[in-house]
């Protein structure tokens, strides 16, 4: 699996509002200037993750961004899936169904199978608010 730009800007929008979120809402201008990621990169992003119901938000003056959990009820793994529809290693596998017509008799979808197991295990197995501790080192986590 790669993961694009998308993804990544995606967590780094959410850790940003974990941070940043207070007892308010963030505005997309703000997180996009910390974040040194174009304003309009991001306006792409955000309905990817509002239709995910992973943010709230507020339109006027005082509008824009804010979780929807705590940090800690987030995990990579779903922040990742909203912002790119899958973690999938190959695209037969990215709908529920497998509907290819080799899936009955391909020798290798066991190991795709395998490795996307193991891909959204270490995913859903960080949350969102260990990515902003930055606690740990990598090979534990």
């Amino acid at each position: 699996m790669m993961v694009s730009t998308r993804g990544r800007y995606a967590l780094r929008m959410m850790a940003d509002l974990a941070v940043n979120q207070k007892d308010g809402y963030v505005a997309l201008k703000d997180i996009a200037e910390r974040q040194q990621i174009s304003k309009k990169y991001l306006e792409q992003i955000i309905p990817l993750i509002n239709k995910a119901g992973l943010l709230t938000t507020t339109r006027g003056f005082q509008g824009g961004y804010r979780l929807a959990k705590l940090p800690e009820e987030y995990t990579v793994g779903e922040i990742l899936r909203a912002a790119e529809g899958s973690t999938a290693p190959v695209s037969c596998l990215e709908t529920p169904e497998n509907t290819c017509i080799r899936c009955g008799e391909c020798v290798t979808l066991p190991v795709w199978k395998g490795l996307r197991k193991v891909v959204d295990e270490y995913l859903d197995g960080i949350n969102l608010q260990t990515v902003i501790e930055g606690s740990g080192n990598e090979d534990e986590i």
